[in-house]
């Protein structure tokens, strides 16, 4: 009767720690898992980081394009964002997976002293730990497989900084083409305002081959703007303006617009012809 006692309790430790061991075996699996998927989330930031990449690379290529390649280069940059979201969807289920696998670490982690307990009851209850390495064993193998455990989540842990920085990254960029459409289309709707400008050349430096004109800011005037240069009534060449003030502008000569023998003179009228991509 005692012998069948003495059996039942150490085989409930042993059932205990199995039972242990097998949640941490399905810990490491998981583990496992959650590193694959950051893998597959780093592959998919690079290829909508490259996406993105190609995208702003024709915007700033072809600012001109018509309007089906405007919609095209849109199409890309929203399949891009849309790629972003996604992967930071999935960044967020691999932190949810990656808490559920801490917690279940937490937990082993806090069976480990009452399993070595057990263990050295049902072994040898009148032994110390140190006298009983076979009961000690289970508890050492645990402790292996935790440390393995923590290492894989440090690692997954790096692995989420580095995915958040490229998704910012990726937001920020995603911006920029959203912003140089609204410059694009405010330079649109002030263009009809400044449509007939007209001004005068007050002086002309041959030398470094440009004009100051008597216009500026606050008649419309900005960087980049193409002018006409005519002198009663005829083409004399084109200005491209580099310099701004509120009344006065720069505008360098466009030498290859120029008339055959052709030079710009003080009193020269120009004309608003449009902006510069």
């Amino acid at each position: 009767m005692a012998h069948r006692e003495s059996a039942a309790s150490s085989s409930t430790p042993k059932s205990v720690a199995g039972l242990a061991i097998l949640l941490l075996v399905l810990a490491a699996f998981f583990g496992f898992l959650n590193t694959q998927k950051v893998k597959a989330l780093r592959v998919t930031v690079a290829t909508a980081q490259a996406a993105r990449d190609a995208a702003e690379r024709r915007i700033h290529e072809k600012p001109n394009t018509s309007a089906g390649g405007t919609r095209e280069e849109q199409s890309k940059v929203a399949e891009a964002e849309n790629r972003a979201a996604k992967a930071q969807a999935e960044l967020a289920q691999t932190q949810k997976e990656k808490a559920d696998l801490q917690a279940k670490v937490d937990q082993n982690q806090k069976e480990i002293p009452s399993l070595q307990m057990r263990g050295d009851k049902a072994e040898n209850p009148n032994a110390s730990t140190a006298d009983s390495p076979a009961a000690t064993a289970p508890a050492t193998d645990l402790q292996s497989q935790l440390d393995d455990l923590r290492n894989q989540l440090d690692s997954a842990e790096k692995e989420k900084a580095f995915l958040s920085e490229k998704l910012q990254d990726m937001q920020e960029r995603a911006d920029q083409p959203k912003q140089e459409k609204k410059r694009r289309e405010a330079v649109r709707e002030t263009g009809p305002r400044r449509t007939g400008l007209r001004g005068t050349v007050l002086a002309v430096n041959q030398a470094y081959n440009f004009v100051v004109l008597n216009l500026g800011t606050r008649h419309g005037v900005e960087s980049n703007a193409e002018m006409l240069v005519l002198r009663e009534g005829a083409l004399i060449g084109k200005i491209r303006i580099s310099s701004v003030e509120p009344a006065t502008a720069i505008g360098d000569i466009m030498t290859n617009s120029l008339a055959r023998g052709a030079q710009m003179q003080p009193g020269d009228n120009v004309i608003y012809a449009g902006t510069s991509p």
